[in-house]
């Protein structure tokens, strides 16, 4: 798992680092101490830590103008012994709303596994985005199927299109795009 590297091709776009308006603002990643572990294995330590021991995520791109934010993960999405969902809704979620963040794309193809619990905080971030959306691309099939089964299919879009979004061929702005353009024929608009 070491070697698994968030997505680096937009950082000539984006640097959450850099971004005075990111929750990951002024943060130091080194390219050779790993320190942050999922259970006994070590990730590369690009990745980004936001509360769980089990789950890591990168910012790869929050455009304010358009209001979207791409985030990448890493690990166990575990709710029910981590709740993960509120360290990702309080520590990263909230601070981009506020900023004007109201559309999400998630990637999860390195999300290994999930656990569900309740869906209050899935419930709460849909809520908080009345305009906008959640939408989950890329992600393990067993790992939607479980989204399915605890509900969470309610708050965050996924399926189709978006289970094989071929992202890494685009830019940050194209992906937003066409992720507008799947969510547009979702909801008729």
């Amino acid at each position: 798992m070491h070697n698994l590297e968030p997505y680096y091709n937009w950082r000539q776009h984006y640097q959450s680092e850099s971004d005075a308006q990111s929750p990951f603002y002024g943060r130091e990643h080194s390219e050779f101490d790993y320190h942050n572990k999922i259970y006994n294995y070590l990730i590369h330590p690009q990745w980004d830590e936001f509360g769980s021991s089990t789950l890591y995520m990168k910012l790869l791109m929050a455009d304010y103008q358009n209001g979207f934010a791409v985030i990448e993960f890493i690990g166990e999405w575990n709710d029910a012994v981590n709740n993960d969902i509120m360290w990702l809704k309080r520590e990263v979620i909230e601070s981009l709303i506020e900023e004007g963040i109201d559309k999400y794309i998630l990637i999860g193809e390195n999300v290994l596994n999930f656990h569900s619990s309740d869906d209050c905080y899935y419930e709460e971030w849909f809520q908080e985005v009345e305009n906008g959306w959640v939408v989950a691309i890329n992600f393990r099939e067993h790992i939607l199927q479980e989204f399915q089964q605890a509900n969470i299919d309610y708050y965050i879009n996924f399926g189709g299109e978006l289970d094989t979004l071929g992202w890494r061929t685009m830019t940050p702005l194209q992906l937003y795009e066409k992720v507008v353009e799947i969510m547009g024929r979702r909801l008729g608009m």
